[in-house]
């Protein structure tokens, strides 16, 4: 039910009628001249209000407790209103959340100290046919009331618990002879569903982004060991026959690479680090993309390592990567920390996904790690806590502190931080 598409002047009318206790438990109404006297108290003029009269009466069963009311936007009320589902998502112990098909959203119970009734089946003048008559008079029987409602405000998703979850149970190929594959915890997409607090649409967009792919009816996380093993194996095949990395033959690299490893782990790797196309005669073709794999390859560099000289890794990186390709310390943005005031400089490996969802925790982790922060080097950090129309400036303005450093702008916590 949506307040917010209740007329204000009934909804006023409403709630300066309960508190005058028009209503009663039985069927006795007020007379005309009971109901003019109500309004002079209410410093209403009769001539303001709605030509329809609505005779409004308890039913025999009313109690608070019956029914939750819930405010809903535009968006949410045409969802409804196609006959389409809003699911409550959560684990027992997790604040619950509201989804659509492709939205989250936040669940706060909100208090009015008005009382709110609800009433199948009253027609407000806006829903009456123009014939009708200005006396004319609607009884109603109320059914419930309420002093709260349900407040929905649109949140990010909730998703590092996802990649926790596949993590449980990461694929590292098929078993090769008599080898058995472990047993393990695994989800399928409805177990995922009862368990992230995300929309289906959020979920699956996530399981693309982190990688994952579905087996035998369960999503897996590839272990990034066996995941870099099959990018190794595309761009040797690249190198040896001289392909162009904006045009890798799919049916090629099937023929060629099925002996070594399954041909749904040779595709997958492809739509992973690359973008599929269909040439004018319908080949099927790859454009593999070159800060993906680079990227790639630096965290393998720096997986096993606490710092690394820059210059040194910088050098190392580029001898790394597939011949033809191009290293841009740009390519690294939410993947590595580069720290210049250190002497030599020094880079290190920090993911944005390994930091804390909440906005208080994840600042308090970056002021943790480094006292004084550029904006440039923070906001691949916090862009994703940006809600909808919010800047990394205006984040940054709410949570931090700022001053000038050697003629440099940066930030620093609001909050003391915890050695």
């Amino acid at each position: 039910v949506s307040l917010t598409r209740l007329p204000v002047n009934i909804a006023g009318k409403l709630r300066i009628a309960a508190s005058k206790k028009i209503f009663s438990r039985t069927a006795n109404m007020r007379t005309l001249e009971e109901v003019r006297a109500t309004l002079q108290i209410a410093k209403l003029k009769e001539e303001d209000l709605q030509p329809v009269t609505h005779c409004l009466t308890f039913g025999s069963n009313v109690t608070s407790g019956d029914y939750c009311l819930m405010e809903l936007d535009d968006t949410l009320c045409k969802h409804i209103e196609a006959g389409k589902s809003l699911i409550i998502r959560g684990d027992k112990d997790e604040h619950a959340v509201l989804c659509s098909e492709d939205e989250t959203y936040d669940l706060k119970m909100a208090d009015t100290s008005n009382l709110l009734l609800f009433v199948p089946g009253c027609k407000t003048p806006d829903l009456l046919p123009d014939s009708i008559s200005n006396k004319y008079n609607l009884c109603c029987q109320i059914w419930g009331c309420s002093n709260s409602y349900w407040e929905l405000r649109r949140q990010r998703p909730k998703l590092k618990k996802l990649k926790k979850l596949l993590s449980e149970s990461p694929y590292s190929g098929p078993p090769y002879g008599t080898q058995q594959e472990v047993p393990q915890q695994k989800y399928t997409m409805e177990d995922l569903l009862g368990r992230i607090q995300a929309s289906r649409e959020e979920i699956e967009a996530h399981l693309h982004k982190i990688h994952a792919c579905e087996i035998d009816g369960h999503w897996r996380m590839l272990d990034f060991d066996y995941e870099l093993k099959l990018l190794g194996h595309v761009t040797q095949l690249v190198d040896s026959e001289s392909w162009s990395f904006s045009r890798v033959p799919l049916t090629v690299c099937l023929e060629e690479l099925v002996p070594l490893e399954p041909r749904e782990m040779i595709e997958h790797c492809l739509n992973c680090y690359g973008r599929r196309f269909n040439t004018e005669d319908g080949e099927v073709m790859y454009a593999l993309d070159e800060d993906k794999v680079c990227s790639a390859t630096a965290q393998m560099l720096l997986q096993n390592a606490i710092k690394f000289n820059l210059a040194e890794f910088q050098e190392v990186w580029r001898q790394s990567v597939p011949e033809g390709m191009n290293t841009r310390l740009d390519q690294l943005r939410g993947l590595t920390l580069v720290d210049c005031s250190s002497k030599p400089e020094t880079i290190s490996l920090l993911r944005v996904e390994d930091l804390p969802e909440d906005t208080l925790e994840r600042f308090s982790a970056l002021f943790g790690i480094r006292e004084k922060w550029t904006q440039d080097d923070i906001e691949p950090y916090i862009q994703d806590l940006c809600g909808e129309k919010q800047t990394v400036g205006a984040l940054l303005t709410k949570h931090a502190r700022s001053s000038m450093q050697n003629g440099r702008k940066v930030f620093n916590s609001r909050r003391p931080i915890a050695s």
